[in-house]
């Protein structure tokens, strides 16, 4: 090793110890390239220590002020034959000259390769090369490439084809060269990451520690297979295809799953690994400084595991994959990542060592042309609520009592993570809440996530549980509903549609059904489902059906008009596409599927056809108006009403179960005195309907 003493920056001078192999680098850089033109000014150096390291650290500062350039060029170049004299036997400094050999071996690099990959190293960790790169001044590809070939002594066509496209240290993504403008040296020559430079100088390094920073050990999965059991059809395929691809090395395994944020990905991943017995390496999303890692140094840094990983069983997992294939800005906007690089990712799936699995929140933006190179692509959507009990109880039954676990397992957006997250951090101080503010404060934080991810709060009172009053006799219908809920009882299967004016028990209807046939009910709203991105609606529509025969449940879709509205009115696309997606999936639906509309004379008359029973719900009859009004009265502990209050209750000719609701609902806040008092309050219900119907027009 050559000692040379460089200046300081209080201007003594300090020792510094610099390899041969390094030192005759520069001074190639220097001599032969024409570094120097930059180096040597009239009047002395302008980089002493660049100066100084390669044997000139008697022409800083002469005493007598007086500096000859071409006296100290003669110099230079008189110490750069000398190098070139010493070659033989010269190699890479220890360890990184191992760590090089080793990495050649194990990515099957040519000796050209090894060689440019140790130089590359040694210029982004030894600050004098890069001092000394830097007189060359700002570089294209085609001049980096020249000059690499002469500080290496190669060909250089052998340095074109270890840096171009197709090279494998670019394919590796160890490397990756800046192909716009000119630029210093070391900014043209980028490495996967800060980290590898370092830890290639570590002796005996694993590789591992190579991809610190940029590829870690996946943590160790805290759910169970069953835990996915939602998804268990998927799960049937994908587990023994990936203990298969395992053992036979099998190249191009690649498995997309998708699903909103906290639905439990990583932990599948982490899950699959642990039933396989094989590692898990995730690919980092963000560096040790917590800095968001850009998609394309992602793709390197899976692409260079592939390698790393080669000759071990192991499960790569790709999370947030929509930062490479969904990160373009907008319909008018740059192209994504993958699709910028659509030749190099298709490579790299059909041919990747290690099986990977890509999770991502969306599978919007993934092309088509990628898609087909996927062995499986399914989503992992929130668990089903018998899950989302099971999970709540396993991770928060000492936290909460039944009776408000099964509040919060209403929630159907409720993710595991949000569960497992909320368990944690109210069990670290459960002790100073207390018991009687545990239960309050898991559930603050579930629905404060929820609320944040732009979910329904949890709601106390279940909105989908009927009054204990409740009866169908109550119900204006023209089908016999006591004989319809039996058949669907034998059936589990049937398509409803249950139409009349608002108020007339339509909704609830479904939900007693839901309760005769012991199902559980999923009930979606417009709002739920319709969305302002083109494709989302349908999206929402599928998804619904599918959440709903996962979880053998009865789905009603309250407001259907806004989806069934007849084609032949449409003014946008997404209206058709909307309306066919419905059908679609009408028809393929084995369970049983209420529609509620107000509206049923605008729906499509294909629509119609579909459905198995349509059922008109009309406004009270005056029997039905008295007897509900004496069961409210009772119910409410009022005296009965008196007969001669019924002339009142017949002339309410467009009373509603809905109106008798709202009236029970004031008594909370404005007491009703007696059965007089409740029908005057019925009677403004009424009231506000027939106002509202003269209004319509011009006045």
């Amino acid at each position: 090793m050559a000692r040379r003493r460089v200046r300081k920056a209080d201007g003594t001078a300090a020792a510094v110890d610099l390899h041969p192999l390094v030192r005759l680098w520069m001074l190639r850089i220097l001599v032969p390239l024409g570094g120097h033109r930059e180096l040597l000014s009239q009047i002395g150096f302008r980089n002493d220590a660049v100066a100084a390291a390669v044997g000139l650290e008697h022409r800083i500062d002469p005493p007598d002020w007086s500096f000859d350039r071409a006296v100290v060029l003669r110099e230079l170049r008189q110490l750069h034959r000398q190098a070139e004299a010493r070659t033989a036997g010269l190699r890479l400094p220890e360890p990184l000259g191992g760590n090089v050999e080793e990495l050649s071996r194990m990515l099957g690099l040519e000796e050209a390769d090894g060689r440019i990959l140790g130089f590359i190293v040694l210029l982004h960790t030894e600050r004098l090369l890069d001092d000394a790169a830097d007189q060359l001044g700002g570089l294209s590809v085609s001049k980096a490439c020249s000059s690499i070939a002469t500080i290496l002594n190669l060909p250089e066509a052998a340095v074109r084809a270890a840096l171009g496209s197709r090279g494998p240290l670019i394919q590796s993504g160890l490397v990756s060269v800046d192909g716009s403008g000119s630029f210093p040296l070391r900014s043209k020559l980028d490495l996967i990451s800060g980290e590898f430079a370092a830890q290639m100088t570590v002796p005996d390094v694993d590789p591992a520690r190579l991809l610190r920073g940029i590829v870690s050990p996946g943590a160790p999965g805290a759910l169970g297979l069953d835990d996915f059991s939602h998804v268990q059809r998927s799960i049937d395929v994908l587990l023994p295809h990936l203990r298969q691809s395992l053992a036979s090395r099998r190249s191009g395994v690649n498995v997309f799953v998708y699903g909103t944020a906290g639905t439990g990905k990583s932990e599948l991943a982490r899950t699959l690994a642990d039933a396989l017995g094989c590692a898990l390496y995730e690919v980092s999303s963000e560096d040790d400084e917590g800095n968001p890692v850009h998609g394309e140094r992602r793709l390197r840094a899976l692409r260079a595991a592939q390698g790393f990983f080669s000759q071990r069983p192991v499960l790569l997992a790709f999370d947030e994959a929509e930062d490479v294939f969904n990160d373009d800005f907008g319909p008018f906007g740059r192209r994504s990542t993958a699709q910028t690089h659509k030749a190099w990712i298709n490579r790299m799936l059909e041919s990747n060592i290690a099986p990977t699995l890509w999770l991502s929140n969306t599978i919007r933006g993934l092309d088509p042309a990628f898609v087909r190179r996927f062995d499986l692509v399914f989503e992992l959507p929130v668990p089903p609520k018998k899950q989302r009990v099971r999970i709540l109880r396993e991770h928060c039954a000492d936290l909460v009592d039944e009776g408000r676990l099964a509040c919060i397992a209403e929630a159907r957006e409720l993710a595991p993570a949000v569960v497992s997250r909320a368990g944690s951090v109210v069990r670290s101080i459960r002790d100073e809440l207390g018991p009687e503010k545990t239960a309050d404060a898991l559930e603050h934080l579930i629905t404060c996530t929820l609320e944040a991810q732009g979910h329904r709060a949890i709601l106390r009172h279940d909105p989908n549980r009927l009054p204990e009053t409740y009866d169908p006799r109550f119900l204006h219908a023209d089908a016999d509903l006591e004989a319809l809920a039996d058949g669907l009882a034998r059936a589990r299967s049937g398509r409803l549609c249950l139409y009349g004016p608002p108020g007339t028990g339509k909704t609830a209807c479904g939900r007693w059904i839901a309760e005769r046939l012991d199902a559980p009910l999923l009930v979606q709203r417009a709002s739920d489902l319709i969305s302002m991105w083109v494709g989302e609606t349908e999206v929402n529509i599928a998804r619904a059906f599918r959440e709903a025969q996962t979880e053998g449940a009865v789905l009603l879709i309250d407001e259907v008009d806004s989806f069934l509205q007849d084609r032949r009115r449409a003014r946008s696309t997404w209206e058709v596409t909307a309306v066919n997606e419905m059908l679609t999936q009408m028809e393929s639906f084995p369970g049983v599927f209420i529609a509620s509309t107000n509206l049923v004379e605008g729906l499509d008359p294909a629509a119609l056809r579909r459905f198995d029973l349509k059922a008109r719900f009309d406004f009270l009859r005056a029997d039905q108006a008295w007897d509900l009004l004496a069961r409210q009265c009772a119910q409410l502990g009022l005296e009965a009403p008196p007969r001669g209050l019924r002339a009142r209750v017949d002339r309410l000719s467009r009373l509603t179960p809905g109106d008798f609701a709202t009236v029970v609902r004031q008594h909370r806040f404005r007491p009703i005195s007696d059965a007089v008092d409740f029908v005057s309050r019925l009677e403004a219900e009424c009231a506000m309907k027939e106002g509202a119907k003269r209004a319509i027009g011009f006045v």
